[in-house]
């Protein structure tokens, strides 16, 4: 018997037998065994029926191979009939008899015979004459007797519950927790201890650990005189299960049973290697194990679990870190809405960074700064965001946007920020201009209203609901160190900023695999600086403009190597189009032509010089770098003069500088003419000597194609995976959000390209990319930098071509250390 034949819950029960714990007498029907009763095959009810003795009532329960897939309900006390209710009164009591008689009667009556649940909503259970009222609503409404064999009752559960599972609401049901569409149920047939009748009798349910946190606590709860799972729903009435001032316990109650319940507990922990909760009855003051299954937990309480259960050596480390969902861990780092907390949910998105977080509506970068300076939490609303905006997320408590995908601009800085973020909102309106969002239930949302964006599951909900704060504890701390042990893959962060890299250092992160450098330049003091460069007249006037950016970008890069102390630094070069620092409304134009001493005409007119109809694909990245190449060299001496500065004779600094949206081996020959002559001035006039690594950034598919002519002339690549799909695909990543989902619905993509990496089409393009750079450059670093390198799936692909790290947000890091380690270890138990 296994759980991929019978189900998880019937392996259990074989081993509590094999255990010698108290359970009931219990037969399992497989996968198959149940298909065939869904098609009308009778099984062989004599030899089924053999374990139990005469006049024993029954109970059935589902067994599928995951319990997260659920099943139907459990149906209880089968084979309760007219002439059982007699002998039942004498040994446990009429009034208990009847309970069993009129519970199994309705349950039967929804369940099996499919009838209306309200039919006996007039009957009074307390009544003289219940059970005969019940078995008369019940012939009324089937329109005949109700069953008294046992045989024909059992047949009847078995196969209603076979058949529910197979249906199409329970099959969409159960796919979209994850299960195959031709997933199987066994079901478990079991003798009843009713828990119910004369001396302490009940049912309860006991774990040894706090679902939620993972820390030992005795949880659950016990109920006198009930069956099931009763004590759960019962209130007030249960009992705690140790003694508490609160209240009455079992432990007080019946101590001996107590004390075998942790007793079993504790045996079960051992001996099945996980953290079980026992389903148990009393009977007379007998304890009956009834059902093991796995404690629910939350992440926290998964690594805690698994962390514990190695240390006390039940499992061992390697097995501790494949027991933790790695996705599971943003849990962990972000703040989330507590499960229990009511949403009133006003639209949804695409969740595009993890974590909750509430705020004031603002409209603007200016207004959330604003607001930051008053210490008000807000929410930074927008049609789409543009580097203009950075200042405002830096600020904001979270954002949210009408437009957008995985890897559109609010979505990669969110991730790399750590701050909540719900993207593509097309279900609700915004109407920017009013300064308001309507719901999709047509409610009015205005500046200063109080929102929630979960970028955990794309909601954005009205009002202040109940968070559960991050929690990176010692276990966590003690998982990650395991897991680095066994990863095979080394895994660095995208980080712009000393803050991000203060952030990616606290994930253990290796090094810094891109810092975008043009993200400095959108602080105030240096945007200035960068629009005289733009409005220069000619190179001697830029440069003269980029010495007042120079120490900006040197003391930037200084604090960063400090930072890295000794971890590599990979600075990816200029990239964006100008036209990004440049405003665009009327107002903007007005104080940029005040700001700069120039005619609003002319500030007018070298504005829209600069437009471009498709500026993600014009000049920008290298081609800019090679016709405007005063910023390249300004860039440079700062990187150079940095790590002179930051380095010390024993410890020098290595920097990675990184060419972007390369496509021809020119391209980069030039380039490399300008930095190397950058590094021999500063060498000459430092009267210092120190190395660089110069690399591309692969992310056009003609770099890819063509990496055995551009590799000679670097000692990296690093695949810019967000724009080569975008590339590759023809696809907007700012504009897919409004299509993917039909898209991947209707199945004509499997996935959102931009969130798990296209292995068939980028995919291709990154191996052939690998194996013909590699061809002509045997020593050359592989690396991916772009937003797929925090996805599971896609490191799994970048391990199996052999890439030497991944780099993704800072966020993303733990997410991707566990996976790394994950796939490492499956492959040594292969």
């Amino acid at each position: 018997m296994s759980p991929a034949t019978h189900g998880g819950r019937a392996k259990c029960l074989q081993r509590l037998v094999r255990l010698d714990l108290p359970v009931p007498a219990t037969v399992a029907l497989s996968f198959d065994a149940v298909h065939g009763l869904a098609a009308g095959e009778l099984p062989d009810m004599a030899r089924m029926l053999a374990p139990f003795g005469d006049d024993q009532l029954l109970c059935v329960r589902p067994s599928s191979e995951d319990p997260d897939w659920g099943g139907p309900g459990a149906i209880l006390n089968i084979g309760m009939n007219d002439a059982l209710l007699g002998t039942l009164s004498e040994s446990i009591g009429g009034e208990a008899a009847t309970k069993l008689y009129l519970k199994f009667i309705q349950s039967y009556s929804t369940h099996v015979a499919r009838l209306d649940p309200d039919i006996f909503d007039d009957l009074d259970s307390g009544d003289a004459d219940a059970v005969s009222d019940y078995l008369a609503a019940y012939e009324d409404e089937a329109e005949e007797p109700f069953p008294q064999a046992l045989e024909t009752q059992l047949i009847g559960v078995l196969r209603s519950m076979a058949r529910a599972w197979e249906g199409t609401t329970a099959r969409l049901l159960r796919q979209a927790k994850g299960a195959p569409a031709d997933a199987g149920l066994g079901l478990v047939i079991q003798a009843m201890a009713l828990g119910v009748g004369k001396g302490e009798s009940g049912s309860g349910v006991l774990q040894l650990v706090n679902s939620d946190t993972g820390l030992p606590q005795i949880t659950g709860r016990y109920l006198s005189q009930s069956q099931g799972r009763d004590a759960l729903q019962s209130g007030a009435a249960a009992l705690f299960l140790q003694q508490d001032e609160r209240g009455p316990s079992l432990e007080e109650k019946a101590p001996q049973a107590f004390d075998q319940l942790i007793e079993f507990s504790i045996l079960m922990r051992k001996r099945l290697r996980e953290e079980m909760q026992i389903e148990f009855t009393l009977e007379n003051g007998q304890l009956r194990i009834l059902d093991g299954v796995r404690v629910q937990r939350s992440a926290r309480a998964a690594v805690r679990i698994a962390v514990s259960l190695a240390e006390d050596k039940i499992i061992p480390r390697e097995e501790a870190v494949m027991r933790v969902e790695p996705r599971a861990l943003n849990e962990l780092l972000h703040r989330q809405v507590d499960p229990e907390a009511e949403r009133d949910v006003l639209g949804t998105g695409i969740a595009a960074s993890p974590g909750a977080a509430t705020g004031k509506i603002v409209f603007t970068a200016a207004e959330a700064q604003a607001s930051a300076a008053r210490g008000e939490a807000c929410v930074l609303v927008r049609r789409e965001t543009n580097p203009e905006d950075i200042r405002g997320m830096h600020a904001a408590s979270a954002a949210l946007t009408e437009r957008g995908g995985m890897t559109s601009h609010a979505a990669v800085i969110g991730r790399g920020l750590g701050l909540p973020c719900v993207v593509g909102a097309t279900s609700m309106r915004f109407q920017i201009r009013k300064k308001r969002i309507v719901a999709a239930d047509g409610r009015i949302f205005t500046e200063g209203d109080v929102i929630t964006v979960d970028g955990t599951n794309g909601q954005i909900l009205a009002g202040e609901p109940k968070m559960l704060e991050a929690a990176l504890d010692d276990s966590f701390q003690t998982l990650m160190e395991w897991a680095d042990v066994s990863r095979d893959i080394g895994v660095r962060a995208n980080a712009d900023t000393p803050a991000d890299a203060k952030t990616a250092l606290t994930f253990q992160a290796e090094g810094i695999g891109l810092c975008r450098t043009e993200h400095m330049f959108f602080e105030a003091d240096q945007l200035i600086a960068m629009r005289e460069v733009i409005f220069a007249n000619g190179p001697e006037d830029r440069s003269v403009a980029l010495q007042a950016l120079l120490p900006m970008q040197r003391e930037m890069f200084v604090e960063l190597f400090e930072l890295m102390d000794g971890r590599p630094l990979c600075i990816r070069l200029f990239d964006p189009p100008l036209h990004e620092f440049l405003p665009t409304d009327r107002a903007g134009l007005r104080d940029l032509a005040e700001a700069l001493n120039l005619p609003l005409s002319d500030v007018t007119r070298r504005v829209e010089a600069l437009g471009e109809y498709n500026p993600m694909l014009g000049m920008r990245g290298v081609r800019l770098g090679i016709t405007v190449p005063e910023i390249l060299d300004m860039q440079a001496r700062a990187i150079f003069e940095a790590t002179l500065d930051a380095c010390g004779d024993e410890d020098p600094v290595v920097p990675e500088i990184m060419i972007p949206l390369v496509s021809a081996k020119r391209e980069v020959e030039l380039v490399k003419t300008r930095i190397d002559a950058i590094a021999a001035a500063v060498k000459t006039e430092r009267g210092r000597d120190f190395d660089y690594r110069l690399g591309v950034m692969v992310e056009t598919p003609r770099a890819a194609l063509r990496a055995e002519d551009i590799a000679p002339h670097c000692e990296f690549f690093s695949f810019g995976t967000n724009d080569l799909t975008q590339m590759t695909y023809g696809l907007s990543r700012d504009d897919a959000g409004r299509f993917m989902s039909p898209y991947v619905q209707q199945g004509v993509f499997p996935e959102d390209p931009f969130h798990t990496l296209d292995q068939e089409g980028v995919g291709e393009l990154l191996r052939l990319g690998a194996e013909r750079g590699r061809r002509a450059q045997p020593g050359l670093t592989l690396s991916v930098c772009g937003e797929h390198g925090g996805s599971p799936e896609s490191i799994a692909f970048c391990r199996e071509i052999g890439l030497d790290y991944v780099s993704c947000s800072p966020f993303r890091v733990p997410v991707a250390r566990l996976a790394a380690a994950q796939l490492a270890i499956a492959d040594k138990l292969q």
